[in-house]
C-alpha cells in the first residue's frame, strides 16, 4: 500500500454518522441507540480498508458512542477517540482536536493533512479551521445553521451524504497537501 497524503480522517457523531432525530436516550442523556445515516457505515469501512486511521471527535458522553457505534460494529474502526466527557471541553476548543492528534502521534505542522468531517459549522468546521485541518461539512440534517457566521465557519468542502466523502478524499490524495 502506498503512503497517503492524508494522515487521518476525523468524524463527528451526531448528524454526521447517526441521525440525531432517532436517538433514544436514558435518564442521564446517554444515547442507547440511534439509526445510522445512510452510507455512514460504508464510508467508515471503505476508508479503513484503504488504510486510513479514523478518529472520533465528538461532544457528549463516552457511553453514547460505545453503545451506538458498538451496536453497529463500528467502535473498533476508530484508532483514536476525543470525547468531550473525557477531554473536559467541547468543540470548537482546540484541545478536542489536539487530543485526537496526540493519540495518533500527529504533529501540529501536519494538521493540514488531517480531515475533519462534521455537521456543525460552529463546532466542527470552526474548530478544524482554527488548527489548519481540512474541514468537510456534511450538510445533511436540518438541525444546525447552514450559514457560516464568519470566515472560520466556512468549510473547505461540502458534502450531502457520508459516501460523498470518498470523492473528496480521492481529490485530496491527488493534490500536494504539504
Amino acid at each position: 500500500m502506498t503512503p497517503h497524503n492524508l494522515l487521518t480522517i476525523c468524524f463527528d457523531f451526531g448528524d454526521t454518522l447517526i441521525d440525531e432525530g432517532t436517538e433514544v436516550k436514558d435518564e442521564q442523556g446517554i444515547t442507547l441507540k440511534a439509526a445510522l445515516i445512510p452510507g455512514a457505515a460504508e464510508v467508515l469501512y471503505a476508508l479503513k480498508n484503504q488504510g486510513y486511521p479514523l478518529c472520533l471527535v465528538a461532544d457528549g458522553y463516552w457511553d453514547t458512542y460505545a453503545n451506538v457505534l458498538g451496536h453497529y460494529g463500528l467502535w473498533d474502526l476508530f484508532d483514536a477517540r476525543a470525547v468531550s466527557e473525557k477531554v473536559g471541553v467541547n468543540k470548537p476548543d482546540p484541545r478536542m482536536f489536539i487530543h485526537a492528534m496526540e493519540q495518533l502521534g500527529i504533529e501540529p505542522e501536519d494538521y493540514g493533512r488531517v480531515v475533519m468531517v462534521g455537521n456543525n459549522l460552529e463546532r466542527d468546521i470552526k474548530g478544524a479551521n482554527k488548527l489548519g485541518m481540512v474541514s468537510v461539512w456534511l450538510d445533511w440534517a436540518p438541525r444546525r445553521s447552514k450559514v457560516p457566521a464568519d470566515a472560520l465557519e466556512r468549510p473547505d468542502h461540502i458534502i450531502k451524504l457520508p459516501l460523498d466523502l470518498i470523492g473528496i478524499v480521492e481529490e485530496l490524495e491527488n493534490h500536494d497537501l504539504s
